[in-house]
C-alpha cells in the first residue's frame, strides 16, 4: 500500500461513519410544499445527501449523514402529525453513499399506477422477521414471493423464493396474473428490500383473489437486522453507491456495471468480459469491446491481443 493510500485509510478509520436511514410511512400529509421547503433547507444545512419523497399518501426517504444530522432530521420529521413514531432502518458506511440531496413531491411515494390501492385503510397483514424465521425453521409450508426486480434478485434472495419476474414494479400486476391459481388458496409471504413495495403489492394480490397473503414487516433489511442471514442466500441489493449489503448490513464488494447498470458480484468481476467502464458479462459483445481502451492488458474479442485465445468468450 502506498503512503497516500495509507494516509487515506488512516483518515477514514478516524472519521465517524455515515449513518444511513431508510423509512416510509403511508399516512395523509398536508402542506406538502411547505414541508418540502423545510426539509430541503434543513438537510442541505446539515450536509446530508439522499432522497425524500413526499406525497398525499405519505413519505419515503433514504438519506445519509452524520449522527447529529440524522438525529436532527428525525426530530423534525417526528414533529409532523402522524409521523411521531417514525422508526427508520439504520446502517453505517465509511463513505457517503449518495451523490446529492433531493426532496420531491410525487403522486405516489412508490410508483405502482394501480388506482384504489390504499395501504392505510386496507393493509396486508404483516409478519415479523422472527416469526418468518420461526416458520422457516419448522419447515412450515409457505410460498416466499420476491416482489423485487430481477436485477436486484441477482445478488441474493431467500432460499426457495419465487421470483415475480419483473424489471419494474409497475409490471407486478401482470406478473401476478401469471402465478399458478393454486397459490390463491395457499399461504404466501411476500418481501422486498425495506417493505414499501409490499405495502401496495399485498392489497393488490388480495384484490386478485389471493386469500392468505402476508408481507415481511420491514423487508429484507429488517430481517437482516433481527435474524441475520438465516434461510437467505447472498446479499441484498440497495439503491445507492454501496450496491449491496450482507446479512450483517455491511457493504459488500458488489459494483454496478457502468455500461448497463447491472449489479455485479465479486465473481462477476472476475469474469474476463468485465472491463470497468466498458462492459460486463451481461452486456459484453464483440462489437462493443472493439473500442476497448489500450490501457487494458487484454481485449475480450482477442483480435488485438495475440495472448488471448479463449474462443469461449466469443460464443
Amino acid at each position: 500500500m502506498s503512503s497516500t493510500e495509507t494516509e487515506t485509510a488512516a483518515v477514514s478509520a478516524t472519521q465517524p461513519p455515515f449513518i444511513n436511514l431508510s423509512a416510509y410511512r403511508f399516512t395523509p400529509l398536508d402542506n406538502l410544499p411547505g414541508l418540502k421547503d423545510q426539509l430541503r433547507t434543513l438537510t442541505l444545512a446539515l450536509g446530508m445527501r439522499g432522497t425524500i419523497l413526499l406525497s398525499p399518501e405519505g413519505i419515503n426517504l433514504f438519506v445519509a449523514g452524520t449522527r447529529e444530522a440524522t438525529d436532527r432530521l428525525l426530530a423534525t420529521l417526528r414533529a409532523v402529525p402522524d409521523l411521531a413514531d417514525l422508526t427508520p432502518k439504520e446502517s453505517e458506511s465509511a463513505e457517503q453513499p449518495f451523490n446529492r440531496m433531493l426532496v420531491k413531491i410525487k403522486k405516489e411515494i412508490i410508483a405502482f399506477g394501480v388506482p384504489g390501492i390504499d395501504p392505510v385503510r386496507r393493509p396486508t397483514p404483516k409478519l415479523s422477521a422472527h416469526t418468518l424465521k420461526s416458520w422457516l425453521d419448522e419447515g412450515r409450508p409457505v410460498t416466499l414471493l420476491d416482489t423485487r426486480n430481477d436485477y436486484e434478485i441477482r445478488l441474493g434472495t431467500f432460499r426457495g423464493a419465487v421470483r415475480a419476474g419483473i424489471e419494474n414494479f409497475r409490471d407486478f400486476p401482470a406478473a401476478v396474473a401469471k402465478l399458478p391459481p393454486i397459490l390463491k388458496e395457499q399461504p404466501i409471504v411476500m418481501f422486498c428490500t425495506g417493505g414499501i413495495r409490499c405495502e401496495k403489492a399485498g392489497p393488490y394480490m388480495e384484490q386478485a383473489g389471493f386469500k392468505h397473503v402476508h408481507q415481511l414487516d420491514g423487508g429484507i433489511l429488517k430481517y437482516f437486522e433481527e435474524c441475520g442471514g438465516a434461510h437467505y442466500e447472498g446479499e441484498c441489493f440497495v439503491f445507492d453507491k454501496r450496491v449491496g449489503v450482507d446479512p450483517a448490513l455491511r457493504e459488500t464488494d458488489s459494483v454496478m456495471c457502468f455500461a448497463c447498470q447491472m449489479p455485479l458480484t465479486a465473481a462477476d468481476q472476475r469474469d474476463p468480459r468485465y472491463i470497468p467502464d466498458v462492459s460486463c458479462p451481461h452486456c459484453w459483445t464483440k462489437e462493443k469491446t472493439r473500442t476497448c481502451d489500450a490501457r487494458f492488458k487484454w481485449c475480450p474479442h482477442g483480435e488485438s491481443n495475440p495472448g488471448l485465445k479463449n474462443e469461449n468468450l466469443l460464443s
